[in-house]
């Protein structure tokens, strides 16, 4: 920690934006594997790009980018409708995709054309086998399962790989916002520690709850609920966060333009 400034890894670093393969436009989520390789959501492109460690050109491994000044959007399965999350198994190599704007989550082998649905794909709604703007996706190997920041139901879902339905985690199991401990307002983006707690960016409520393992009423841990601000304590529409080893949290701020990071020393304390 401590450096001023980034250095581009993908994308141009005049920021420009294009459909070619060393551009990206209106990216959102990404995920890197063992090797550091990333895979990028390319949203505005329609694309998930395949970015390896140190190349100055992605490769597309979903979707396409096929018009001058954006990708191509559908519902095909070898189409994408502005993707966001995107998770990885680490065994397989398989990628997950939350197709967002398709209210699906679809699978892509390695080197496949086209995906398979694997949650959702039967159109918007909050029953439990639908699901409405998928965001945030968490790939759960112990349960061969994938948990889902169902940002437009205003909950929490597991999704278990080859099942019908979901089941519900945290949030309201009928589609209700709120901002009391057992309810979110568009969740954004889910993760879990080692202990099996997890983490979710609760985006309209400006805050990032944490919930103890199999518990739905949460604590919030950065931000203060309904309140925006760029103070130290404050956030304005949260959309990511990520835990690195010793279980510091860090915030992807989004319209404070910054990234927050929370010690684990502060997150312990309000807990206790």
């Amino acid at each position: 920690m401590g450096a001023s400034s980034g250095t581009t890894v993908a994308g141009q670093a005049n920021g420009v934006r294009g459909t070619n393969s060393s551009h990206l436009y209106g990216p959102t989520f990404i995920c890197l594997d063992s090797s550091y390789n990333l895979y990028v959501a390319d949203s505005d492109n329609h694309r998930i790009q395949f970015w390896s460690n140190g190349a100055s050109s992605g490769t597309t491994v979903a979707g396409t980018a096929m018009s001058m000044f954006t990708g191509f959007s559908g519902s095909a399965n070898n189409l994408l409708n502005r993707p966001y999350g995107v998770v990885r198994d680490p065994n397989s190599g398989t990628i997950y995709i939350a197709d967002y704007s398709n209210h699906r989550v679809v699978s892509y082998v390695t080197g496949a054309s086209s995906g398979t649905i694997v949650a959702g794909g039967n159109g918007p709604g909050t029953n439990n086998t639908q699901l409405r703007n998928p965001a945030g996706l968490y790939f759960d190997s112990s349960t061969n399962s994938l948990v889902i920041a169902n940002y437009g139901a205003h909950n929490i879902v597991r999704w278990v790989l080859g099942a019908n339905s979901w089941t519900l985690i945290v949030g309201s199991i009928n589609g209700s916002a709120g901002n009391t401990s057992t309810l979110l307002n568009y969740p954004t983006d889910v993760t879990f520690d080692s202990m099996g707690n997890m983490y979710v960016v609760d985006m309209f409520n400006h805050r990032v709850q944490f919930f103890f393992e199999g518990q739905m009423n949460g604590t919030t841990i950065a931000g203060v609920t309904g309140e925006i601000g760029n103070n130290a304590t404050l956030l304005n529409f949260p959309v990511s966060i990520v835990l690195d080893t010793e279980l510091n949290l860090y915030v992807a701020d989004m319209y404070n333009h910054r990234i927050q990071k929370f010690p684990s020393y502060l997150l312990r304390s309000l807990l206790i």
